[in-house]
């Protein structure tokens, strides 16, 4: 997820380190933070790909005004990116997350890799949702079955309620997934009658 990140970020333009953590960290939200730790290997794994590069430092400065090292995203830094946009297959345990991330980038793929990409994370969502409503319903069932004995009543409470907020919460990602796909076509309908 951060070679996505980092990577979208330098395509927008050149950044030093630094600010490459504060910006991610920013987005990543009040809890997960990225170390320098975690930050410069995966800076240095990436150039070592040829996927990003230092800019050139000034020669002439003297070495106590020198800026931090800034990188720029390459050509094959370019083509990484578009292939981490659209792929759909990878971390699917974290995907909902990653897809939150891409939507911010979506200008850089075309209108039908958008729709493509929206309508992966629909299903996503709707597999979620089926996935938990049919779980909440074989655990009451269970419960049923074993005659209140087996499962403790306070148990199967408070799993439902958990149950039933996974489903709330997927339920919102596919209303939001929805409005993406209507606002798509609409700029689609929109771009070819004009």
């Amino acid at each position: 997820m951060y070679e996505l990140i980092i990577l979208s970020l330098l395509m927008r333009h050149p950044l030093h380190g630094y600010l490459l953590a504060r910006i991610i960290n920013d987005i990543s939200g009040p809890v997960a933070k990225l170390s320098n730790g975690t930050l410069y290997p995966l800076l240095t794994k990436l150039e070592h790909a040829g996927l990003i590069a230092a800019a050139p430092l000034d020669s002439d400065a003297p070495l106590h005004d020198r800026p931090a090292r800034t990188f720029l995203l390459t050509e094959a830094g370019r083509a990484r990116l578009h292939q981490l946009l659209m792929d759909t297959n990878a971390n699917q345990g974290d995907y909902g997350r990653i897809f939150r991330y891409k939507v911010a980038y979506f200008y850089l793929v075309s209108a039908k890799e958008r729709l493509h990409l929206i309508q992966h994370y629909i299903n996503y969502c709707q597999t979620h949702i089926l996935y938990f409503s049919a779980e909440a319903e074989d655990l009451v069932f269970e419960h049923e079955r074993a005659g209140h004995v087996a499962v403790d009543a306070a148990f199967l409470e408070y799993t439902d309620d958990m149950m039933q907020h996974q489903i709330r919460q997927w339920q919102g990602e596919l209303a939001w997934a929805v409005r993406l796909r209507d606002r798509e076509h609409a700029r689609m309908e929109k771009e070819n009658s004009g």
